[in-house]
């Protein structure tokens, strides 16, 4: 018995690949701050922001290996 072929389109992603992005609210309700203190520390590249089009976008795991390495 052989398998059907996938249909055209269909993707198949890791775990890890479907993680969603955090957003600048995001990171500043986990951490608890408001969203201008989120902004100036990424200004001061401290947050591991990445820009997507207009947007920051923050992996979820660089955002606790960042908070790990906060006094």
């Amino acid at each position: 018995m052989t398998t059907p072929p996938r249909p055209s389109g269909v993707f198949f992603f890791s775990e890890e690949f479907l993680t969603k992005l955090m957003t600048v609210g995001d990171v500043a309700d986990y951490l608890s701050v408001p969203k201008s203190w989120v902004y100036d520390n990424w200004k001061r590249q401290t947050i591991p922001f990445r820009k997507v089009g207009q947007s920051l976008r923050c992996r979820p795991a660089d955002l606790e290996k960042w908070f790990d390495r906060q006094n």
